[in-house]
């Protein structure tokens, strides 16, 4: 029986050929792919510096985790070992769990959840049930993860429908435009193996990781406009843009004005 660490002892097995590029990397553009994760991470807490000095907490939390994310994903494509898909899979399980827990508005609380600390202890018994469930049928770890996006769509959605910011909607509409990308690049990789081999293609896991840190760098700069409406009433969100406006591709970011007025 292959040890746990072993090369290619997880249960999964990516479309792209293993060790075709590298005697020491099984999927060479899923490995060096995850790069995009180690440049989201410094980009969100730069451009959203000045949310970070007065909410410094989530924002430094997301991004330590959004590089786990990238170092286990990075370990993973490259030995295939179950204890690296375990890990790139639990640490985005983790980083799910620490952003509802900092950033899930409490409009949306359970009945039974009255103050932030209660909503940390079920966010931190669920992810612990959650962790040991993983264990059970690895291979469907994935799709379960994939699933949680709905709930964040619907919240977006409901979010919304409460604020008649234009540029929040165009970012938000840019987001789930990057998302559609990378889960249809995922579902690509994972179901239609078969056709991209056939034309010596099968990169569309590493298109995955990209598609899905661009994403990432439109939705935080969405959740943090909405916490600071909610936790932050001094201040007015304000949408901006890096480099500037004027430019065909631009980096979103949320800046602080006062006094606070509703979206």
């Amino acid at each position: 029986m292959p040890s746990i660490f072993s090369y290619q002892s997880a249960e999964v097995d990516w479309c792209e050929g293993n060790f075709e590029r590298s005697a020491v990397i099984a999927e060479y553009y899923n490995t060096i792919s995850n790069v995009s994760f180690f440049v989201l991470s410094p980009a969100l807490l730069y451009l959203n510096r000045q949310y970070c000095q007065h909410r410094a907490m989530p924002l430094y939390f997301i991004s330590g985790l959004l590089i786990l994310v990238g170092i286990f994903s990075t370990y993973f494509h490259m030995t295939l070992s179950y204890v690296g898909q375990l890990l790139d899979e639990l640490s985005i399980l983790w980083a799910l769990a620490v952003a509802y827990s900092f950033w899930y508005p409490q409009v949306y609380f359970p009945k039974f959840i009255k103050t932030r600390r209660h909503f940390y202890w079920l966010t931190g018994i669920t992810t612990v049930i959650s962790t040991l469930m993983s264990f059970v049928k690895p291979t469907l770890n994935a799709y379960a993860l994939n699933c949680i996006a709905f709930h964040l769509l619907y919240l977006t959605w409901r979010e919304l429908k409460k604020c008649n910011d234009k540029r929040v909607h165009r970012m938000a509409a840019v987001m789930v435009m990057w998302w559609v990308l990378a889960i249809t690049s995922w579902i690509s990789d994972r179901w239609l193996c078969w056709l991209w081999q056939a034309i010596n293609f099968p990169y569309f896991h590493s298109f995955w990781h990209v598609l899905i840190a661009l994403s990432l760098l439109y939705c935080c700069p969405l959740v943090i406009y909405f916490d600071v409406n909610y936790e932050m009433p001094s201040f007015k969100p304000k949408l901006e843009y890096w480099p500037s406006d004027s430019w065909p591709v631009v980096v979103p970011y949320v800046t602080l004005e006062e006094p606070h007025k509703q979206c």
